[in-house]
């Protein structure tokens, strides 16, 4: 079972495999690629509703990461669909790859190259130069706004 993103649609994106995706994935869709779901639905795709506890393990993983922030509803909610399918993730999306990485989750990529590794990204403050494991909406010591940080 192939899960697809909407960069799926946008690229139209073909395979032979059983694929399957989410409703909301439709609602970032327009013109053509918005066609292409409705083609793709009608010709027998899956749509399926990631069970929430599933959803809730996808977003401590992206914590775990550091992408939450980086991550929409949408793009939580396809990991988990991928996770429960026991499918590949088909996206361009680079935080949507590390997350599901970290979880093991197969995914092919599209019109992009995929991730070359898996990264538990830090937070640095621009204010005090501080790290942080976690994202803060500000930093804790100075109050400055924190940026994502490469680990390597």
């Amino acid at each position: 079972m192939y899960v697809l993103d909407s960069s799926a649609f946008i690229n139209d994106y073909h395979t032979d495999e059983r694929i399957a995706t989410i409703p909301l994935v439709r609602e970032e869709l327009e013109d053509e690629s918005a066609y292409r779901f409705d083609a793709m639905e009608g010709s027998g795709m899956y749509l399926h509703i990631p069970d929430e506890a599933t959803v809730e393990r996808i977003e401590r993983a992206a914590r775990e990461t550091g992408d939450f922030a980086e991550l929409s509803r949408t793009d939580i909610r396809l990991v988990a669909a991928a996770f429960e399918l026991d499918g590949h993730l088909v996206t361009d999306d680079y935080a949507m790859q590390n997350v599901a990485d970290k979880l093991e989750v197969p995914v092919e990529f599209i019109a992009q190259d995929g991730i070359t590794e898996q990264r538990d990204w830090t937070f640095q403050c621009q204010g005090c130069g501080r790290e942080f494991d976690e994202n803060h909406d500000r930093c804790p010591i100075c109050g400055s706004q924190l940026s994502r940080k490469n680990p390597a």
